[in-house]
C-alpha cells in the first residue's frame, strides 16, 4: 500500500521529485519546471568538500529562488566526518529544507573513488555516512537515492534500504539499474517492488519515466509511494504539468506545438541569462558577458527541445550556436510555429543512453564489505575533479 509522501510533516503533492542532473537542474531550470507543475525540485549534486570549503561555484549552485517552497539539496560524500560537517553547515546556516544523499551516480570519476553507486557495497561505511547526515540535520529531513548495486553479482539495494531506514531517513529512492548498466536497457521496476515490500518507510521509484502515464504505471505496478524523474523532462519541462494532472486523475496531456515550444525555449534562455547576470561576483565577466554565457548554457538543451520536430539541419545548427537573446528570438521565429508535437517521440528515451560496462572501483573495493577505510583521494575536491 502506498503512503502519503511527506517531508517534515508537509505533504508532497503530487509525489514527484526532479532528480539532480549535473549541468541541468540549476535554479533557472528548476524555476522553469515549477512554472509547469508542482513537486520537489532538487538542485545539482553538491560535494561535501566543495560546500564546506565554500567554493564560489558551489555556493552559486545552492542558491534557491525566493519562491522555492522546498529548497532541496543533494550532497555527495564518502567520509562520515565530512558529511557530518557539511550537513551541519546546511542546518546551521539554513541553506536548505531537504537534504538528499547521492548513492546512485554511476560515472567512473565517482565510482573509482568509491562514491555514488559504489559506496553501499561498504555497508558499515554507508551506515556511518547516513547516520552522520541524519544526526547533523536536526529537523531537516534526509533522504537517500541509490541504485540496485554495482552489478548483478553485487546487489546492495535491499540491505542499503534497511540501513537507511534504521538510520532515520524520510524516504529511499531507487533507480532500477545497477551501476554497470549505467543508462542502458530497461529499468528493473520489480526491484522497486521488492524494496517497497522490504521497507516500512516510503519508497520512490526512478527509471524510464518518459511520460506521466509511465509514472502512474510505475506506482500501480510497484506500489511505490512516489516517482523521481530525470531524463524524461529534458527539453520537456511541461512533463511536470502532465504529472500533476495525472496524479490528480486527469487524462489530458500537454502536446505543445513547435511555436509553444519556442516560447518555452526562449523563457529558459532568458532565465539562465537573468540568473548569471544576477550573480554578486560573476568571475567570468572579464572575459564574456552574462548574456552570452547564459545562451551558451542554453545550447545543450536545443536538441532536446527540438527532438522529433521538422526543423532543418542548418537551423538546428544555428540554434545550437546561439550567443544572444535577440539572435535566439530571430532564429526561433524561423520555426514552423504550427508544427504539431511529434507523437513519434512519446514514450521514447531522452538524454544520454549508453551501453553496459565494467564499473571502475578502487583497488580491493570488493574484498571486505565491512571495511570503514575511506579510499585515499576519495573526496571530490572543490573543483569537482
Amino acid at each position: 500500500m502506498t503512503k502519503q509522501l511527506a517531508l517534515a510533516g508537509a505533504p508532497v503533492d503530487p509525489p514527484v521529485v526532479l532528480a539532480p542532473m549535473a549541468g541541468i537542474t540549476n535554479l533557472p531550470f528548476r524555476k522553469l519546471c515549477r512554472e509547469q507543475g508542482a513537486g520537489i525540485y532538487v538542485c545539482e549534486m553538491i560535494t561535501t568538500v566543495a560546500l564546506t570549503e565554500r567554493n564560489p561555484k558551489t555556493m552559486r549552485l545552492i542558491e534557491f529562488d525566493p519562491d522555492e517552497r522546498t529548497r532541496s539539496l543533494q550532497l555527495y560524500g564518502v567520509d562520515p566526518a565530512g558529511m557530518r560537517k557539511a550537513v551541519q553547515m546546511v542546518a546551521d546556516e539554513n541553506l536548505a529544507d531537504h537534504i538528499d544523499l547521492n548513492f546512485g551516480c554511476p560515472v567512473p570519476k565517482v565510482t573509482r573513488r568509491g562514491g555514488g553507486s559504489a559506496l553501499p557495497w561498504k555497508r558499515r561505511l554507508f551506515r556511518e555516512i547516513v547516520t552522520a547526515a541524519v544526526g547533523a540535520a536536526g529537523s531537516i529531513p534526509v533522504t537517500v537515492k541509490m541504485r540496485k548495486g554495482i552489478d548483478d553479482d553485487h546487489l546492495t539495494y535491499l540491505e542499503a534500504g534497511k540501513i537507511a531506514q534504521d538510520a532515520g531517513v524520510a524516504w529511499v529512492a531507487l533507480h532500477g539499474r545497477t551501476a554497470a548498466e549505467r543508462y542502458s536497457g530497461t529499468a528493473d521496476w520489480d526491484a522497486i517492488s521488492q524494496l517497497k515490500e522490504h521497507l516500512d518507510l516510503p519508497v520512490l521509484g526512478n527509471g524510464d519515466i518518459w511520460e506521466a502515464d509511465d509514472a502512474l504505471r510505475m506506482v500501480e505496478q510497484t506500489g511505490c509511494d512516489g516517482v523521481v524523474v530525470g531524463r524524461g523532462c529534458l527539453g520537456r519541462p511541461w512533463l511536470f504539468g502532465d504529472l500533476e494532472a495525472g496524479f490528480r486523475g486527469q487524462k489530458q496531456r500537454i502536446m505543445p506545438s513547435l511555436g509553444e515550444v519556442a516560447k518555452v525555449m526562449y523563457r529558459h534562455a532568458e532565465l539562465l541569462v537573468e540568473w548569471i547576470a544576477g550573480a554578486e561576483s560573476y568571475e567570468a565577466r572579464r572575459n564574456i558577458d552574462a548574456e552570452e554565457h547564459g545562451c551558451r548554457e542554453f545550447r545543450k538543451h536545443v536538441a532536446w527541445y527540438l527532438k522529433g520536430f521538422p526543423v532543418g539541419g542548418e537551423l538546428r545548427r544555428e540554434l545550437s550556436m546561439v550567443s544572444h537573446l535577440n539572435e535566439l528570438e530571430d532564429l526561433l521565429g524561423k520555426l514552423d510555429a504550427a508544427a504539431p508535437f511529434p507523437e513519434s517521440t512519446i514514450g521514447k528515451p531522452r538524454g544520454r543512453t549508453n551501453s553496459p560496462g565494467k564499473v571502475t572501483l578502487p583497488d580491493g573495493w570488493l574484498d571486505n564489505r565491512d571495511d570503514l577505510t575511506v579510499p585515499e583521494g576519495a573526496e571530490i575536491d572543490s573543483s569537482g575533479g
